[in-house]
């Protein structure tokens, strides 16, 4: 079939709305048709070269839709279901599902490749195979998609709400909740307030954190931080470890969550500064494989027992936490609507990245036509 695809080719160039063709389901796998598909950061990395990928690739990871067509031995879902598409799947037999970190699944090893099991490429067009980015390609009117990635969820829940399941809210959320393991009465700092760091002030609150201390330069992401949950926003690392000591009598930070766009060495730096000894960092946001971001005192981390710790998906396991997220958005709990600052068709996806570069939005959202 035929399917229209927003496709970054080369780096430094706009991503460009191509139409494609698309095989059918294979054994395993599974035909959605998107319904919207959130536009992350991550999206964006391979066109900056900040994430080497195959290409010519489909982009998009985060997004929900319609099952239309299954292929032999799934039995997960049947068509017509609703479901969310996780961005990293989870085989439920390798050795990190088997032990509870699905965010790990051996089969996450190949989807900056963007091919399937098998080696198998379903999107094709004038340059041959296309990659579909996490396995995914959700900037797609339709994708077939292994069902190791697929979460059947409640048909009442609205697919454009849904569709940030796919990664920004487990990653922030469980960056708090699960990566930080913030616990009641505790100062966490979170810095970088985009679709994954307000979602982070969230799981924080929700946790029991005293004080929410989030950081960001722009007005509109200090206003956004104080309206999901934070007690101060500020817009320099520097007022953030004021804050945290002011309000700690000199001890500073339990937590310190970095989910910058892109995480330079000073970020962490800093955020191991704020800590208090026996405080914890959880690193969020992305930079190149080859950057070495992270240069602290040794010493220091061993005499004040400070811990630096990265996380994918927040720890999340898909397989229960969308679930169980949703839940939490079904008994009014976890914001998610509000996270939806614009909406755009396929044709715009560039301005909707441009938007997300330049602060603009929360989350943009993909809806298809």
């Amino acid at each position: 079939m035929k399917t229209k695809s927003a496709v970054v080719y080369e780096v430094g160039q706009p991503v460009e709305v191509v139409e494609l063709d698309l095989k059918g389901p294979a054994e395993g796998e599974v035909l959605i048709r998107w319904v919207a598909s959130g536009i992350c950061h991550t999206d964006v990395h391979p066109g900056q070269g900040d994430l080497e990928v195959r290409t010519p690739m489909v982009l998009g990871h985060e997004g929900a839709g319609v099952v239309e067509e299954v292929g032999p031995a799934v039995t997960r879902v049947r068509p017509g279901d609703h479901v969310v598409c996780t961005s990293l799947p989870s085989c439920g037999t390798c050795h990190y599902c088997a032990t509870g970190q699905q965010a790990i699944c051996d089969m996450g090893e190949t989807i900056l490749q963007g091919f399937l099991p098998g080696d198998r490429y379903v999107f094709t067009g004038p340059r041959g195979d296309y990659g579909a980015m996490c396995m995914l390609g959700t900037f797609s009117q339709y994708s077939t998609v292994h069902h190791t990635s697929v979460i059947k969820i409640d048909p009442s829940i609205p697919l454009e709400t849904a569709a940030l399941m796919g990664c920004g809210v487990p990653t922030g959320w469980g960056s708090a909740v699960n990566a930080a393991d913030v616990v009641p009465g505790e100062t966490v700092i979170v810095y970088g307030i985009g679709g994954i760091g307000v979602n982070a002030v969230q799981g924080a609150r929700f946790a029991g954190a005293k004080h929410i201390i989030a950081v960001d330069p722009l007005e509109n992401k200090m206003k956004a931080a104080l309206d999901f949950g934070a007690t101060h926003a500020v817009s320099t690392h520097e007022e953030a470890h004021q804050i945290a000591r002011d309000l700690t009598n000199g001890v500073g930070a339990d937590k310190a969550i970095v989910t910058i766009g892109i995480v330079e060495e000073s970020d962490v730096s800093d955020a191991f500064t704020a800590i208090a000894k026996g405080g914890t960092v959880v690193v969020t946001g992305l930079n190149q494989f080859a950057k070495l971001n992270v240069h602290v005192s040794g010493t220091e981390l061993a005499l004040f027992k400070k811990t630096i710790r990265g996380t994918l998906w927040g720890d999340c396991n898909p397989t229960t936490d969308i679930n169980r997220l949703l839940g939490l958005y079904q008994n009014h709990d976890l914001k998610l609507d509000e996270l939806v600052t614009t909406t755009y068709r396929l044709d715009d996806v560039n301005n909707g990245i441009e938007d997300m570069l330049n602060g603009t939005n929360l989350r943009g959202l993909i809806v298809h036509e």
